[in-house]
């Protein structure tokens, strides 16, 4: 009897021990789930807050979490311009064509047209304002066609608070043009991006002295209501987004852009 007590009470012991070291175990597995459980929210929650700062910077608005996977996507496609397929630029032109005044209005000035330069970076093609804009179109027209522009570089890239390419340059320093002057026309009102992306307008030195330099708007830009706009970009923006993300030379934010873009040609046709 002492023996077979002595066993009951051996096992029950066991058994004892056994529940304890499941209790014990069960314990740590559900504390193990509930911390990786934890993490798995938490990583959840840095990647949303991740996604709507990356949003809010990239789209400048809220995003909402119905709207996450559609946002991120076109996030994604819009932070990454084009790749450029450049070739070298060509040799820049001799400054050796100016006029004494403005010309004369072309029929093909009279109707909305189509500039297109063609780049050592692919063609941008832009759209007349004539209605706007009649003389500085009328200007812009005869240039194409005397080939002014031809062998001209873009000389000026900024990409901080105004993102703009500057063309239109001979001398590539910014002080050439044709030798006379346009009035200002369709300038338009002061405010936030009064330049928005696609603008084609005139640089100037001060009121009334726009000649042949013009610059390329190709994010949403807010200036001073004091330079024509006479054109938009109908193809091509992508292109000068590549070329403002290549950046400008010496790591700056207003100068040479670092990828060399020259107009080899520019030709006009009607509409």
């Amino acid at each position: 009897m002492a023996s077979n007590e002595r066993e009951r009470q051996l096992a029950r012991e066991k058994y004892e021990r056994q529940q304890e070291r499941r209790a014990v175990s069960s314990k740590r597995r559900a504390r193990r789930q509930k911390i990786i459980a934890a993490a798995v929210v938490l990583v959840l929650v840095a990647g949303s807050l991740a996604f709507v700062f990356i949003s809010q910077n990239n789209k400048s608005e809220p995003v909402d979490g119905a709207a996450a996977a559609a946002a991120l996507a076109s996030a994604i496609a819009s932070a990454a311009p084009a790749a450029l397929a450049c070739t070298p630029a060509v040799a820049a032109r001799p400054d050796n064509l100016t006029w004494a005044t403005a010309p004369a209005a072309s029929p093909l000035s009279s109707k909305p047209a189509k500039i297109t330069l063609t780049t050592n970076c692919g063609d941008i093609v832009i759209e007349t304002l004539p209605d706007q804009a009649p003389l500085t179109v009328a200007s812009e027209i005869f240039l194409v066609e005397q080939g002014f522009y031809d062998s001209v570089a873009c000389h000026r890239l900024t990409t901080a608070g105004i993102f703009v390419l500057q063309c239109g340059d001979p001398k590539g320093d910014g002080t050439g043009g044709p030798g006379y002057q346009v009035p200002d026309e369709n300038l338009p009102g002061e405010g936030a991006a009064n330049y928005p992306a696609g603008s084609v307008a005139m640089a100037n030195a001060g009121p009334g002295t726009s000649g042949s330099q013009f610059f390329l708007v190709y994010e949403d830009t807010t200036l001073p209501s004091g330079y024509t706009i006479w054109g938009t970009v109908t193809s091509g923006l992508e292109l000068l987004r590549g070329v403002a993300a290549a950046g400008v030379t010496g790591g700056g934010s207003d100068g040479a852009p670092t990828q060399s873009i020259t107009i080899e040609t520019a030709t006009a046709q009607a509409g």
